[in-house]
């Protein structure tokens, strides 16, 4: 057996199922054994893009991602994806051919180990034969455990060398030991005395809590303390419908109404969200608050500075127990704001239809989504970039199906269509994707990918013909807007010529008609929405003229 063969032979005794990449001398002969053990590779046109759907995959699925490059250039691409990765949080593992070890005059030579610093990557190499698999093994030990991108190199001549075949493989998940974590009992009781003491408490939900399958404890406390349920961007959306008292995203993306009713909080119980100065608003939002805080994590300061009254390290669901059984031995029930005039307000459109701008060729961004919400069915999952367009999305889409958000995860644009077709890899189901035109066009090569493989993909480009954020930022900083102004083909009739389904729309009966055609059939679609800039998202408002609306 070769060390190639080895390597190969590991990487699938983790588990590894689907691999994004693109071959070349340095990581051929470990690709070619890899398709051995039944994992199918995903050749894709640009391995930064390759990493990017590694990343949609683990998301999807919690596990770790794998992406692979040859040496060199091929490494090279990662960057740009990998930061991001390393900002998300994401487990994922980057199997990145390299010349022959020591060579450093070889054309494609890149020194790794400081380029993988650079990026913020766990950094492992291959030195000898008999370390092959306690690399691999160690790699994704790594990325399971501290919830990080590590890159493998292995240099081309040690993966030819011999590997003598003595033990059989343990995989990492055979190392890892994941006890329920327990609240400590005092802690629980401090937490109750602080909620036992407030009138208006806030649940946040954060994905943590979600993860952890924490949706009938939520909603158990909420009834018990009168709370009204918000959630962190990364959670959006979580069980809305499922309760009367849902505000939506805490944070720069809530509505007025969020804001206005945040703002009277009195206690903030947080689950499984680190309370970061998105989601609190640098403590702008919880002026009188006290905070309780149930993390997985040993410590957590929160986003403006400071830790919470009482921080509770724990499973969601194990301290939400705690608390309501704590509250119980109580006899504790708040009011708080279950209130006819809570209710009322949270059931109010966030968007009055008079105030829609449609017309001349061109949609209001918030009509858009208004109808891409109702016509798309809530198990169709939902992938949010970044930018100023995707913000109308991010705000208001009210069906509640599963999000992925790109936001605030190194502010790179062009990683959402990725991050979709990675967890169409994984799901094996209809997903769509709301990005910006700029965003879609960086990386056009790849919806080839989606075509190529029959992903049944849906990107919705809300195009205003620009870079939309800088122009808006342009015209409030007193600049030439004009100066962002891209002029975009008919990206329908483009994704028509790669081989997938597309339209272009200028109107709601067009933008219903083209929804419809893809429910009926999902296939890799492109939908092209033609909007105008002549309105200004609601986070942009804020910040840019300090508009509360």
């Amino acid at each position: 057996m070769k060390v190639y063969e080895a390597l190969a032979r590991a990487f699938a005794a983790e588990g590894v199922t689907d691999v994004f990449g693109m071959m070349g001398d340095a990581n051929m002969h470990w690709m070619n054994a890899l398709a051995g053990h039944g994992v199918k590779l995903y050749e894709v046109r640009h391995e930064g893009a390759g990493l990017s759907m590694a990343h949609g995959h683990a998301r999807a699925t919690g596990q770790p991602g794998v992406v692979t490059t040859t040496s060199g250039p091929g490494t090279a691409q990662l960057a740009t994806s990998m930061i991001v990765a390393s900002r998300a949080r994401v487990p994922l593992v980057a199997f990145c051919g390299e010349t022959s070890l020591g060579d450093t005059g070889a054309v494609q030579y890149l020194d790794q180990r400081r380029f993988a610093a650079a990026i913020e990557a766990e950094f492992l190499q291959v030195t000898k034969a008999d370390t092959a698999e306690e690399v691999v093994q160690k790699a994704f030990y790594i990325a399971r455990t501290e919830s990080k991108p590590v890159l493998v190199s292995a240099p081309f001549d040690v993966q030819l060398q011999d590997f003598e075949d003595m033990v059989d493989y343990t995989p990492s998940t055979e190392l890892i030991r994941a006890p329920k974590l327990l609240p400590h009992p005092e802690l629980v009781e401090q937490a109750c005395e602080i909620i036992a003491g407030s009138k208006r408490p806030v649940i946040i939900a954060g994905r943590g809590a979600r993860r952890a399958g924490a949706a009938e404890q939520i909603l158990e406390l909420q009834r018990r303390t009168g709370a009204v349920l918000a959630c962190t961007l990364q959670a959006k959306n979580w069980l809305y419908g499922e309760t009367d008292y849902h505000v939506g995203i805490a944070g720069l993306f809530g509505s007025k109404v969020a804001m206005e009713i945040l703002q009277e909080a009195d206690c903030v119980i947080a689950v499984g969200a680190s309370l970061n100065h998105y989601t609190i608003e640098s403590g702008y939002l919880f002026p009188e608050a006290k905070f309780v805080q149930i993390d997985t994590a040993p410590h957590v300061v929160m986003g403006n500075g400071q830790v919470a009254d009482s921080y509770l390290q724990a499973d969601a669901v194990a301290g939400l127990t705690g608390l309501i059984s704590g509250l119980d031995s109580r006899g504790v029930r708040i009011e708080g704001f279950h209130t006819p005039e809570i209710h009322a307000k949270l059931s109010a459109p966030l968007v009055d239809p008079a105030e829609f701008r449609s017309g001349n060729g061109l949609l209001d961004p918030r009509e858009a989504i208004s109808v891409i919400d109702a016509e798309l069915p809530g198990e169709i999952g939902l992938v949010l970039g970044s930018g100023h367009q995707t913000d109308f999305g991010t705000m208001l889409f009210q069906r509640s199906r599963e999000i992925t958000s790109n936001y605030g995860m190194f502010g790179a644009i062009g990683q959402a269509p990725l991050l979709t077709i990675g967890t169409a890899v994984a799901t094996g189901k209809p997903t769509f994707v709301v990005e910006g035109d700029a965003s879609f066009l960086m990386h056009l090569s790849e919806f080839d990918t989606a075509v190529r493989y029959g992903l049944p993909v849906l990107v919705v480009v809300m195009n205003d013909e620009g870079l939309g954020a800088e122009y808006h930022k342009a015209a409030a900083k007193g600049l030439n807007p004009e100066l962002a102004v891209i002029p975009t083909p008919e990206l329908g009739t483009v994704a028509q010529a790669l081989g997938g389904g597309g339209a272009t729309v200028r109107t709601t009966d067009e933008l219903r008609a083209a929804l419809a055609e893809y429910v009926r059939a999902p296939r890799p679609t492109v939908i092209d929405v033609r909007i105008t800039r002549e309105v200004l998202s609601v986070p942009y408002r804020r910040i840019q003229y300090g508009e509360d609306v």
